[in-house]
């Protein structure tokens, strides 16, 4: 790959946005990537860690690309199709944020399940500046995550959001150090990889599945009583032993 570096894991993948001369832009080239990425882990689940190299995540989208597109490119969803692939993805992503994540790497960390963020870390959606919109999902996927107001004071008012207040408003789970950025990120997907593979999947479902209902979690619930996982882990856990 050309634009990423890829680690393969037993229990996940770590993936390095790697354009240092453009600062990670998100161009046509990474999302070609990306998605051949998602492409392997909808067939072979995973957990995803998303980082960027040389202490950027990425700096926007490409916008010598963007220039270039019009109405039909727009309507085609070149960057929100993929942002929305990794949104599914079956097993928990992680955005592990280092500098700025701006426009297009701002809606990518944004589509990510978890993010953390070192000190250095900063969250802009500076589009109307240049006459287009966040069209990725920051319109609607950092409303849900900060609340409409700060997303409002982001889109519209040309706030960024350094770590510290990212991390007050719930956007980051942690603010590290950048030396420890990646650390931190691998002990929580530790933690997670300790969990049983189809509980998190299915509770990412109930979790976004729109308007929530109290018959998706029977459901969920029920296929993952019967699951063997379910049971090797309870008849630990009553005699007296320890999960993973």
């Amino acid at each position: 790959m050309n634009t990423l570096t890829v680690e393969e894991h037993p229990d996940r993948t770590v993936v390095t946005l790697n354009r240092p001369d453009a600062r990670n832009a998100v161009n046509a080239a990474m999302i070609s990537e990306l998605h051949a990425v998602c492409e392997e882990l909808e067939r072979t689940p995973k957990l995803l860690l998303l980082t960027g190299a040389g202490g950027v995540f990425a700096a926007g989208a490409d916008i010598g690309e963007l220039a270039a597109r019009g109405r039909d490119e727009a309507l085609h969803g070149i960057n929100s199709r993929l942002f929305d692939r990794i949104a599914r993805l079956p097993l928990p992503t992680v955005a592990a944020v280092d500098g700025y994540a701006l426009g297009g790497g701002a809606e990518l960390a944004f589509a990510c399940d978890l993010r953390l963020a070192s000190d250095t870390a900063v969250f802009g959606n500076p589009e109307p500046g240049l006459g287009i919109i966040a069209a990725a999902g920051a319109c609607w996927r950092l409303a849900d995550l900060v609340g409409t107001s700060v997303a409002k004071q982001v889109l519209l008012g040309g706030l960024t959001l350094d770590a510290v207040r990212a991390h007050g408003l719930g956007l980051v789970a942690d603010v590290v150090p950048p030396a420890e950025l990646l650390d931190r990120a691998h002990t929580l997907l530790d933690r997670m990889a300790r969990s049983a593979p189809t509980a998190l999947r299915l509770t990412k479902i109930v979790v976004d599945s729109p308007g929530g209902h109290p018959h998706i979690d029977d459901l969920a619930q029920a296929v993952l009583f019967e699951t063997p996982e379910k049971r090797t882990r309870m008849d630990r856990f009553l005699t007296g032993g320890r999960n993973p």
